[in-house]
Order: C-alpha cells, then structure tokens, then sequence
C-alpha cells in the first residue's frame, strides 16, 4: 500500500547520520540516495526517504504527524530508541507497553529536525 514516506530535512548530511545509525536496530541500512534524497530500506518494499522540500522552503514539522516503524523484537524498539537518543535525537516517549493493545511496545522519538517517528513491537514477550 505505501511505496515511501518522506521526512523533510534542512541538514541532509546530518539527517542520514542520523537515521543510518537509528535504523539499523531494525535492519534497514541506507539504499536510493542523490544529493537531494537519503532513502532507507529495500528496493520494492516501503521505504524512508529524507529529504530537503522540493519547493525550496525549510523542512518543518507537521502537528500531529507521525511515522511509526515495525519492530520484530522489544529489544529492537529499545535499541532504536538508544540510537536515535545517542544520535542526538529527543525522546518523546521511553520504550514500554502502550493501552493501544496488549502486546503493543513502543517508544517515540524526534529526529534532528523535530520530525516524530514511533518504533512499534505488536508481538508478545519472549
């Protein structure tokens, strides 16, 4: 259903440092880049791209949008949410079990540029 989602960045440089180090807890390593586009994950499947806006303006973040990853593992959510901590971002939500579900383990960050990203375990402990 999605083919990519784009998150809008003024320090491209920066942003792919960045989510190179926090995704790749969950094994998505860098793939499609230019000057222009930091892309992650594998050809054909969804993907992360990052990017300065096309129109020129500086990126911003959207109230009230947010991009939520799959994490197969607890200790996934748990070592994204490090990395993207240890990587300069800012937490908005230590990783734990959420009302959304019984098994549903997350937590919530902010990238370099105040974009909010969940990373999300819908799978039972153990």
């Amino acid at each position: 259903m999605i083919s990519y989602v784009t998150l809008g960045s003024n320090a491209l440089p920066a942003a792919r440092a960045f989510y190179t180090a926090v995704l790749a807890p969950l094994g998505l390593v860098p793939g499609y880049a230019n000057d222009h586009i930091a892309g992650f994950g594998p050809e054909g499947k969804p993907q992360l791209w990052v990017c300065a806006p096309y129109d020129g303006n500086k990126a911003c973040i959207g109230n009230g949008s947010m991009l939520a990853l799959d994490a197969t593992s607890r200790a996934q959510v748990d070592a994204v949410h490090a990395a993207a901590l240890a990587a300069g971002g800012t937490s908005e939500g230590a990783p734990g079990l959420r009302d959304y579900g019984p098994n549903f383990y997350a937590c919530y960050f902010r990238d370099l540029d105040g974009n909010k990203l969940a990373v999300v375990c819908r799978a039972a402990e153990g």
